[in-house]
């Protein structure tokens, strides 16, 4: 309720108590002589001053509160002023910055290579298992293996059949030493020299051949132990104790040399001017900034989207989460801008305003447009004056023609 009202309400209130109390007139007090009660207002002299008594006492509630109200009306103007300025801020001038032009990007965080270790021999049971994922190993760190009886088995046969080869390699060959020698004396005849030379370049083959299957079972031995193709870090296994596993089944997948990097989608009219070597801003996933390299961009467009990728190579000490989706931004050439801070922007309705403060310490709301953001500052591109002074705190609390005080001055 307003003050006046207030004021008002309590002075007819007395004055009603008032009212109550007053004695009334004599003649309504004495009976006449008929016995009848006295006028309300009899006309005599003591009654007419009554009467205009309470007239002017009826009046005397309006004219103070009139009174009152414009005197505490007067007082509220004043006070008004003195609390519009009573609000301090901080100022400070543009500020004139070297800054790289950008390019927005955005994309999903993938392995630099994969590496798939698979079964190379089928037919056999995984025995073992020695690791999971998100296991670091090492280039030829055994990661799963399979039974080897029968590989075993084979290679002892292909042992036995490679010493039988052997013994007669020497058999053929001492029979084609002889012949050597007795040829010419007319003991042997040409056709079983001839013979006994032949047998022994059989039995060199019989030799050889033996060998291979030895070394190739020796292979297949190998091949039960399922190794690691190359450093790096387990990213799928689908090895299952007690499966058969057939020959090319993958049962483990890795991220080479544990190497993550930004594939990330830029607009097309961006792609003349991406480089390989630019240096690009990642979002990481728990807000750090991350700084990557372009490694190489995309020969083609896609059709679908009218973006190409960006291949952006990661420092070997960031890893983050492989499909994480994450925006950044790719820096070109340096430009100049024009800068204030972030907390000096006002936005309403979708509209940016900063407040500038002129001689008598009064703002002005200044409507502008703005550009790149870094460390906490903002591009204003057009709408500001360089020579203005933007208020650079409280601007949210403040209204067009306010008078201000600024941090720092005495009074």
């Amino acid at each position: 309720m307003p003050i006046f009202d207030r004021i008002m309400r309590s002075i007819r209130y007395i004055w009603a108590d008032k009212r109550r109390q007053r004695p009334p007139c004599r003649c309504r007090a004495r009976p006449t002589a008929t016995g009848a009660a006295g006028h309300r207002a009899c006309g005599r002299t003591h009654c007419r001053k009554i009467m205009k008594g309470s007239a002017v006492t009826q009046r005397f509630p309006l004219l103070l509160g009139l009174f009152l109200g414009a005197s505490l009306a007067g007082r509220g103007d004043a006070f008004a002023q003195q609390g519009s300025a009573a609000l301090t801020v901080a100022v400070e001038a543009p500020a004139e910055r070297e800054w790289p032009e950008t390019v927005p990007a955005s994309g999903w965080m993938k392995p630099w290579h994969e590496a798939i270790s698979a079964a190379e021999i089928g037919g056999l049971r995984i025995t073992d298992i020695l690791v999971d994922v998100g296991s670091v190993v090492t280039k030829g760190q055994p990661l799963a293996q399979l039974a080897d009886d029968t590989v075993r088995a084979d290679l002892r046969k292909e042992e036995a059949s490679l010493a039988t080869s052997k013994a007669d390699l020497a058999k053929a060959q001492a029979n084609a030493e002889r012949a050597r020698r007795m040829k010419g004396s007319g003991a042997l005849s040409d056709e079983k020299i001839i013979e006994y030379l032949s047998t022994e370049q059989t039995a060199m083959a019989g030799v050889e051949s033996a060998q291979a299957l030895v070394e190739g079972q020796k292979i297949k031995l190998s091949q039960t132990t399922i190794v690691a193709v190359d450093d790096g870090l387990v990213t799928s296994r689908s090895a299952q104790l007690g499966a058969v596993v057939t020959s090319g089944t993958e049962l483990f997948r890795l991220v080479r040399q544990q190497r993550i990097e930004w594939q990330a989608e830029v607009s097309a009219r961006y792609r003349p001017f991406i480089k390989e070597g630019l240096t690009a801003l990642i979002d990481g996933p728990a807000g750090q900034q991350m700084r990557g390299t372009v490694r190489l961009v995309a020969p083609t467009v896609s059709t679908d989207t009218g973006r190409t990728l960006v291949y952006v190579s990661l420092p070997a000490g960031s890893q983050p989460p492989i499909g994480f989706y994450a925006t950044g931004r790719i820096k070109l050439r340096v430009t100049p801008a024009v800068a204030v801070p972030e907390t000096a922007l006002v936005a309403r309705d979708g509209i940016y305003y900063v407040f500038t403060i002129d001689a008598e310490e009064r703002v002005r709301r200044v409507r502008v447009k703005t550009g790149r953001r870094n460390d906490g500052e903002v591009e204003i591109v057009s709408g500001l004056a360089r020579s203005a002074m933007v208020v650079t705190t409280g601007a949210a609390f403040l209204s067009d023609g306010a008078l201000v005080r600024v941090a720092g001055e005495t009074r």
